[in-house]
């Protein structure tokens, strides 16, 4: 297995992300991934900077670490020519350092365009249109498409780098499981999920890396460390079914109110426990992952977990899982 870093837009100043990844890289994490939100999920986490701003500083920033979106929607607030033409120059940047990790997206984020919010069926139609014109304008030359949810007259690309960008498609149930493995590189999950991972080996994925991330609360004292979980992350815990479509991070509060502490416990590893986290990650590891973010939950304790992970974490990882 390989580890990675994630940057939360939606809990960090757009300075600190930047400061957060050199921190990573220098601490030897495999690789990262950063969320791309308009909207942070509750309002106490506070930001939601536009992560392609941020990604062009990270990659003059950092020499190594891989890049990759966790995960953009092509599909309502960004048009998929367009999406095309940022992850490219990323590419560029990054002296082919980064993947694109693409998926249906939630309405907290695209609503703000105003168009109304497909159902889930008609967002992976979006989905695999978008990500077919995407792989074609990375081709290079013109991309002329008339399809049934888009458009695109005579687009092309005119920086781009020497291998076309990877593409990771998120998944989280049975259907969009088996549109990763038809359209992406990789599978792309942001929780536990072995049954779709099943599906995604079995419908053509064999062979193909899967990301997963894994929220993480790191601290000396697990009781208060948990409190900070339930506190800040309580929202993670509703689903997709629900995620995807609430409108804004009042609804997320009101939605995660009734969220217990050992609820949140069941699903984040809370403290300084190296085994505890060890067996967190065997639990991905059976399950056939091939790659697992860890997303230190805090802007204010960043440096602390990577400090931690450094020195104790990594190489516990490395023993048993590499």
């Amino acid at each position: 297995m390989e580890f990675g870093y994630t940057l939360l837009c939606e809990q960090t100043p757009p300075k600190q992300l930047v400061e957060d990844l050199v921190g990573a890289e220098a601490a030897g994490f495999d690789y990262s991934v950063i969320s791309d939100h308009y909207f942070p999920w509750i309002e106490e986490l506070g930001h939601s900077a536009y992560v392609w701003s941020v990604l062009g500083a990270l990659a003059q920033a950092t020499e190594r670490i891989p890049l990759m979106t966790y995960v953009t929607c092509p599909i309502v607030r960004y048009h998929p020519a367009v999406v095309a033409q940022k992850a490219a120059t990323v590419g560029v940047l990054s002296d082919g350092r980064f993947t694109l990790g693409l998926g249906a997206g939630e309405k907290l984020n695209e609503h703000v365009v105003g168009r109304d919010w497909p159902p889930v069926d008609v967002r992976h139609e979006m989905l695999a249109e978008a990500v077919e014109i995407i792989r074609r304008l990375f081709g290079g030359g013109y991309v002329n498409h008339r399809g049934r949810h888009f458009t695109v007259e005579s687009a092309r690309l005119y920086d781009l780098p020497e291998q076309p960008v990877p593409i990771g498609v998120a998944a989280s149930g049975p259907r969009s499981g088996g549109l990763a493995a038809e359209r992406g590189d990789m599978l792309v999950t942001d929780r536990l999920m072995p049954e779709v991972v099943k599906v995604f080996r079995d419908g053509g994925g064999a062979g193909k890396p899967v990301h997963g991330q894994l929220p993480v609360s790191f601290g000396s004292d697990p009781d208060e460390a948990l409190r900070h979980a339930h506190r800040l992350w309580k929202w993670g815990l509703s689903g997709w079914k629900v995620m995807s479509e609430l409108p804004g991070p009042v609804n997320f509060e009101a939605a995660s109110q009734n969220v217990r502490a050992e609820d949140v416990a069941a699903a984040v590893p809370c403290g300084d426990d190296v085994e505890e986290y060890v067996r967190r990650v065997a639990q991905w590891a059976d399950a056939g992952y091939t790659h697992l973010a860890f997303c230190q939950i805090g802007a204010e304790r960043q440096k602390d977990f990577r400090d931690w992970a450094r020195a104790e974490l990594l190489p516990a990882l490395r023993a048993r899982f590499s």
